[in-house]
């Protein structure tokens, strides 16, 4: 439960139709092995104390009597549990029958949730039994204390502010307003559903696709407990298939068929995070609900969850080569609009032999092949100076001559060196002056020639090296049109590689693959036996933490205590702790310290749900202090030296 973390379950019993002391005993044990789990809130079936399928045994007296007596059976059996549990049952109130959800705490019967809507179709004749929900609230009577009845009820957690619950039934979820809708807009962060929906061929995606699709409108989680094995086959079969779902993402899917108990954890942190950052997510609305509070034990809920430690790049290879295509279009068109809108016809790229200036050069053949001006319009510019490699620069010869653009070559040795008479600086002083003139003096040519030849200015910078403040300021860091400034640096990879593996070209996937295979580096100092002597990633670390650390501070507006937690569990096996934060308080000192520089950026497209435009997604001050962010980093790394 700590930094917003719950363990929920839902489970589906093994039911014997029409015995509820049977049924409320197997209730129980599902609850046990729930308690075993570390969960805190569990949803079982809708009617899964009776079972669904009774039809018109729900008219027998005895029956309904037999409910109750198996709801106390739970309630005793549970007095020491720390859960908020949501059970089904036949219940009468006020001389009407309903299919209600009995809601549990600690032996407690906090509330009860009738259902609205009644399916009396097709296969379905609930209204022959039962009456509709109503949204108000009562009071019944329940063993000599009353307790609410209704479907406005939100259940509060007293430990957990942002932990709010309530629940619907069923066919709720599938009607044109399901009452869910105005739960989480009256503050309710979890909503719980317990159903017994018959199995049809196909009908599992669609109730799949509709428990994920409603977590994700109402930014919320969403537990879903089916009813399985168990009920009468008389005329259907019931496959038990349960769900848990996090704005928009199923955490955790049952079997069919095999009457299953799932656990997951929901961030319900990140939720409200996200409802925050909405603004047309109103705010909570409490006014026609009833607020039960509940307790909780305040834990360590264990993480059994999966956190990408790649999360801007699609783990199944179908759906990567599908974003790739997609951001290497978002990027060309984006160009292509505005070489049309400034009428130009040519454009100039500093070519490195490096990933950046390679995606860049891509982007750029491709915008021009939809605007069908030749690629020979492309001016590619490669400038060795004193870090150069030959297989840096073999790679961006060979690949402006393989797309079809025009090369020119300036050795910058000179201009800099004279450069570095004119300020006093020593040529044997490898220092940040050093590198940046050298950044400088290409930023400078590749404008001049620009101008030369009418065109613009294409930048190379990645999302992962602004985010960093990895560029020189007004020299890399500066161009007309910036095509890669969302795009992480761990996403470039897999961009050039798809665009190798799909070009159709030998020679092209030959050059590409070897710059894949090229160390990152921006190559200011000199070679070492004319090897890349300077590595980034050992400068400022590896990338593929850099990017994870971004994604969760800005995507999910994590601190950074929570960051360091799930970064631990995503690379377990490939980073230690303490390199972890080693990392991480690099990245937050920079990250605060270079915003200067990402809030004078070029215009450049946004391809994914993290950028740092300061027209788009992030208007951060230039002097904000880090000081409380680091603090938590330092507080970990005290904890970590005990």
């Amino acid at each position: 439960m700590k930094q917003g973390f719950i363990k929920v379950a839902a489970a589906t019993p093994k039911i014997l139709v029409a015995d509820c002391v049977e049924n409320a005993g197997l209730i129980v044990e599902e609850i046990r092995k729930m308690e075993n789990q570390g969960a805190k809130i569990m949803v079982l079936p809708e009617l899964c104390m009776s079972g669904y399928t009774c039809s018109d045994l729900f008219w027998q007296g005895r029956l309904l009597d037999e409910a109750r007596e198996g709801l106390r059976l739970v309630l005793r059996e549970t007095r020491g549990v720390d859960a908020l549990i949501f059970t089904g049952l036949p219940l009468e109130h006020g001389g009407k029958l309903y299919n209600a959800a009995a809601v549990l705490n600690r032996g407690r019967l906090l509330g009860v949730i009738p259902k609205k809507y009644l399916p009396n179709y097709n296969e379905f004749y609930e209204l022959r039994h039962f009456t509709p929900g109503e949204e108000r609230v009562e009071w019944m009577e329940w063993d000599g204390e009353k307790v609410p009845f209704g479907m406005n009820l939100l259940f509060a957690c007293s430990m957990m502010p942002h932990l709010v619950v309530a629940a619907e039934i069923c066919e709720d979820l599938w009607a044109p307003a399901p009452p869910s809708v105005a739960h989480a807009l009256a503050g309710a962060t979890v909503i719980a559903n317990l159903s017994a929906s018959d199995e049809m061929t196909g009908k599992d995606a669609y109730r799949k696709n509709l428990v994920a699709s409603q977590s994700a409108r109402l930014i919320c989680g969403y537990i879903y407990a089916s009813a399985g094995e168990g009920e009468s086959s008389t005329d259907l079969v019931f496959g038990g298939q349960n769900l848990i779902a996090e704005n928009g993402t199923v955490m955790k899917e049952s079997r069919r068929f095999a009457n299953e108990m799932i656990c997951s954890e929901l961030d319900v942190d990140r939720l409200i995070s996200e409802r925050r950052r909405m603004t047309t997510y109103p705010a909570a609305d409490r006014e026609r609900y009833v607020t039960v509070p509940f307790e909780l034990e305040m834990v360590e809920t264990e993480l059994t969850r999966y956190f990408d430690p790649r999360p801007f790049v699609p783990s199944d290879r179908a759906n990567r080569d599908k974003r790739c295509d997609e951001i290497l279009s978002i990027q060309a068109m984006g160009l292509k609009k505005r070489l049309e809108h400034t009428l130009c016809k040519s454009a100039v790229i500093g070519i490195s032999g490096g990933l950046d200036s390679t995606l860049a050069l891509l982007v750029t053949a491709r915008a021009f092949d939809l605007l069908e001006i030749p690629r020979e319009n492309i001016t590619a510019v490669t400038m060795p100076c004193f870090g150069t490699t030959d297989r840096t620069y073999q790679n961006a010869c060979r690949l402006t001559q393989c797309l079809g653009a025009t090369l020119r070559e300036i050795d910058i040795r000179e201009a800099v060196q004279v450069h570095f008479r004119d300020i006093g600086q020593d040529m044997e002083k490898h220092d940040v002056t050093y590198e940046n003139a050298q950044a400088r003096e290409r930023t400078q040519i590749l404008m001049d020639i620009a101008n030369q030849t009418g065109g613009m200015v294409i930048g190379t910078g990645d999302l992962s090296e602004l985010a960093l403040g990895w560029a020189t300021y007004n020299g890399d860091h500066m161009s007309m049109y910036a095509v890669n400034c969302s795009v992480p640096k761990t996403l470039v990879r897999h961009l050039v590689r798809y665009y190798a593996d799909t070009c159709g070209d030998g020679e092209l996937e030959e050059i590409l693959l070897d710059v894949l295979d090229t160390p990152v580096s921006p190559e200011l100092l000199p070679p070492k036996d004319g090897v890349i002597s300077q590595k980034t990633e050992e400068l400022v670390g590896p990338y593929e933490l850099h990017d994870f650390f971004l994604y969760y501070m800005l995507r999910a507006g994590y601190a950074p205590a929570k960051i360091y937690r799930v970064a631990r569990l995503a690379f377990r096996g490939e980073y230690d702790a303490e390199t972890v934060l080693k990392w991480m308080k690099n990245f937050y000192r920079r990250f605060f310290t270079q915003q200067f520089k990402r809030s004078c950026l070029p215009d450049g497209p946004k391809v994914g749900s993290v950028a740092v435009s300061p027209r788009g997604d992030l208007r951060m001050p230039s002097d904000g202090c880090v000081r409380i962010w680091m603090d938590q980093m330092e507080a970990l790394e005290a904890t970590m030296e005990k």
